[in-house]
């Protein structure tokens, strides 16, 4: 594993020798990719020459992009529990990067996935003598010295739209939640989930909140060309970023360092209000700065669901994720990507 975590570092820093790809190729580890779309994909270009990756899409005309890409694609749907039968017991580690339904409370694909990866038993037994080996009772809490965890991990993405408005305040992991959207709590639901799945299973079950992504193909260029307004300064809100090529060095570190049952935030440095965010891609792209509105105006004008965005306001601690990951991002700010 010492050939992918420094796949983690950066590129100023000397890469340790890489083996020929051959030469492992029996025995790499197995990872499972679940929703392998962008992000995936990039997690996937990281981690093929040292894992055997399995890409679970429900599109059939998806296989041959994912075999190319360096993966064994499997066609198999969330939304239909009977097609992930083959999905146990296929891996010990996995990466979920599905996004819940787009309506209901709760997340039956989160639960579904679960629901397979808990029938792999055996993982269970190592669990419990790990917990035996490190004198631990049962009911005590399930955080083991690294010597003693078990190697099965699970990190499942969600998003920092769980904190709700915090008017901006900063807000760290341990903060507690307060959603605000049927969206979010869905999120809320599945986090739950998971980190249930951990203590009860066996796994080493991280969850890391995502704000906003961007890269140089997810830039709000189409939103600046249109003219969508922004808000006026006293009503702007604080807005978090992460470029997506640091999003997904941080998923593959909290599969090889996150503790188990514990939440991440995959955030960088910036601290921007939205406006001043849409100011610096116009800016630098040459496109023109979007007009300011109040937030009664906005109510008359903006998309519902967009304004949803335009009305939570936080700022992300990340010291966890420089702390307990250990990853120093590309990109430490949005204007760092733009050089």
């Amino acid at each position: 594993m010492s050939q992918i975590l420094s796949k983690l570092q950066p590129a100023r820093f000397p890469q340790p020798p890489q083996l020929p790809a051959p030469a492992r190729r029996l025995g790499r580890p197995r990872l499972l990719i679940v929703g392998c779309g962008d992000v995936g994909t990039r997690c996937l270009r990281i981690l093929s020459s040292r894992m055997r990756v399995f890409a679970v899409t429900s599109q059939p005309a998806r296989r041959a992009e994912l075999r190319a890409a360096g993966a064994v694609p499997l066609v198999a749907d969330l939304d239909r529990p009977a097609t992930l039968a083959r999905l146990r017991g296929l891996a010990t580690r996995v990466l979920d990067l599905a996004p819940p339904p787009g309506q209901g409370e709760g997340d039956p694909r989160t639960r579904a996935l679960l629901a397979i990866l808990r029938r792999t038993t055996w993982r269970r037994t190592a669990w419990r003598r790990a917990r035996t080996a490190a004198g631990m009772l049962p009911g005590e809490p399930a955080i083991l010295p690294d010597r003693t965890r078990p190697r099965a991990a699970f990190v499942y993405a969600s998003t920092t739209g769980v904190y709700g408005d915090r008017q901006g305040a900063r807000v760290a992991e341990f903060h507690p939640v307060r959603p605000q959207t049927a969206r979010a709590r869905r999120r809320v639901a599945a986090e739950q989930a998971v980190r249930g799945f951990g203590r009860d299973a066996g796994w080493r079950a991280s969850v890391v909140r995502i704000p906003g992504i961007y890269a140089e193909d997810r830039l709000p260029l189409a939103r600046l060309k249109r003219g969508t307004p922004a808000l006026v300064p006293q009503d702007d809100v604080y807005t978090s970023h992460i470029h997506a090529d640091d999003l997904a060095r941080i998923m593959v570190a909290a599969l090889f360092r996150g503790r188990p049952q514990r939440v991440v935030h995959a955030s960088d440095d910036t601290e921007l209000r939205m406006a001043d965010y849409f100011d610096l891609v116009a800016e630098r792209r040459g496109l023109p700065r979007p007009p300011r509105i109040t937030r009664g105006e906005a109510l008359q004008v903006i998309d519902k669901t967009l304004l949803s965005f335009m009305s939570e306001s936080r700022r992300l601690d990340n010291r966890r994720l420089k702390r307990e990951l250990r990853l120093r991002l590309r990109y430490p700010t949005v204007a760092d990507f733009f050089g």
